[in-house]
Order: structure tokens, then C-alpha cells, then sequence
């Protein structure tokens, strides 16, 4: 049984994304606050332009 889950383990490590080792140039994911502070103001500006209109 260890046997089978060291395989499971090794499979699962070696398919994931963060782990894998690329060539090309790594390109860095935004952090949730980053994330969050987009939204926030994407919801601010859509409202000052909704307002604009009318």
C-alpha cells in the first residue's frame, strides 16, 4: 500500500503546474489583493460613468 501511494504522490507532484520547470520566461500571477483593488475599481469607474450618462 505505501508503494501504491508514493506513485500516487510522485504522479500528483509531477503534473502539477507549480512545480513544473519551463523554459520560457515565468510570468508572475497577480496576488488576490491586486486582484480585489481591479475589481473595486473597475466597479468605481463603471459607476462614474454610468452616472455621466444619465
Amino acid at each position: 500500500m505505501l508503494r501504491i501511494g508514493t506513485i500516487l504522490l510522485a504522479f500528483v507532484a509531477s503534473a502539477s503546474p507549480a512545480l513544473a520547470q519551463s523554459a520560457g520566461i515565468s510570468i508572475p500571477e497577480p496576488t488576490d489583493g491586486a486582484l480585489f483593488a481591479m475589481g473595486v475599481v473597475g466597479l468605481i469607474v463603471g459607476r462614474h460613468i454610468a452616472k455621466r450618462r444619465g
